[in-house]
């Protein structure tokens, strides 16, 4: 690569993260970014369409009482399944699961699950940031990182970032 593409190349990602975070100001999702959860719930709870790392959380909403359904991705790490939080402690779905003392269900591949989520303590959360960096690419806005970035940078983001642990529901 000549260093001009690599340039134009750093310019172009740099504008697609920036209408990225745009489109999540205020950790809130635009109109067109909810239009595109919609979507992406559609997909994501289709049983052939959706890889397997993709799913709908379904949590009871902490205000309206009804169930609330987030697009999420599925981070593996050690034999164990995490939800990370991209937009930070105050994404309604991460407050929806800690007013629901962790219980949620998860729709992937056409099947639902109950399960509980267990939240992560902040120093125990910086090699799971990173490998939901690799597998969720449109995060890395959020978190402005890139998951070769070295662990302690991963450690410094990791308070703003909740991390919950995916047990099964019994």
């Amino acid at each position: 690569m000549t260093k001009a593409s690599g340039n134009i190349g750093r310019v172009v990602a740099g504008g697609v993260a920036a209408l990225k975070r745009r489109m999540y100001r205020g950790g809130r999702p635009n109109a067109l970014m909810r239009l595109i959860n919609r979507l992406d719930v559609l997909v994501y709870g289709a049983r052939r369409l959706s890889p397997r790392h993709f799913a709908v959380l379904k949590v009871v909403g902490r205000g309206s009482g009804t169930i609330r359904s987030a697009p999420v991705a599925i981070t593996g790490y050690r034999d164990e399944e995490f939800l990370v939080s991209m937009l930070g402690p105050d994404a309604n779905w991460v407050r929806n699961v800690q007013a629901a003392g962790g219980k949620a269900a998860l729709h992937r591949q056409g099947q639902e699950t109950r399960i509980l989520l267990e939240e992560i303590p902040s120093e125990h959360r910086a090699e799971i940031l990173r490998r939901y960096l690799a597998l969720a690419p449109g995060a890395r806005p959020h978190l402005g990182l890139r998951p070769t970035a070295p662990l302690p940078e991963f450690q410094r983001i990791a308070p703003g970032h909740p991390v919950f642990r995916i047990h099964q529901h019994p």
